[in-house]
């Protein structure tokens, strides 16, 4: 079971909360407190119960952002998010830093932008599966991914990232 607070807990309280959290199986815990709290991540990573991994970084948009997190032993799993850090190519530098720090990677949320840079990335855990995320893919894009035994695969039969935009789809949504 994962956990995101998304930086909603003080810092002692995301200490209690994680472990209550241990009692129930939880397995990740995200953004504890707020990902700029370098120090207390790291106090909450050190502290938390065993098997329990402390997460944080989707709001990262430069790589000086990932590098301060990853210096700081803040985490036990770098998040990034493709929208946010740079795109496609500066995802896979954050992935590189991650092998340098020997750190996981998950990517967030988006699964059919992360998808093929998934795949390319080695220090890779998981990319989360967030439902509005999801459901808006499958909305606007054919060609999102589905899963499958808990996985996603590239639809190699389709070019590019495998997305085409409905067009038709998104018109109801326009702002005149």
């Amino acid at each position: 079971m994962f956990v995101d607070a998304n930086g909603a807990y003080s810092r002692k309280q995301a200490l209690a909360f994680a472990e209550n959290f241990a009692q129930s199986g939880v397995l990740w815990f995200e953004e504890p407190v707020s990902s700029d709290d370098l120090n207390w991540l790291r106090l909450l990573r050190d502290r938390a119960p065993g098997g329990m991994d402390i997460a944080a970084g989707e709001y990262g948009f430069d790589l000086v952002y990932f590098e301060r997190m990853l210096q700081a032993g803040a985490v036990d799993a770098l998040q990034a998010d493709i929208t946010r850090c740079g795109g496609l190519t500066a995802f896979l530098m954050v992935d590189a830093l991650c092998q340098a720090h020997q750190i996981d990677l998950s990517a967030h949320c988006a699964p059919a932008l992360h998808l093929h840079a998934a795949c390319a990335a080695p220090r890779l855990r998981h990319i989360e599966w967030f439902h509005d995320h999801v459901r808006i893919e499958h909305m606007l894009f054919d060609g999102s991914p589905h899963p499958a035994g808990g996985s996603i695969r590239p639809d190699l039969s389709r070019p590019g990232l495998g997305l085409a935009f409905k067009l038709q789809d998104a018109q109801r949504f326009a702002v005149h």
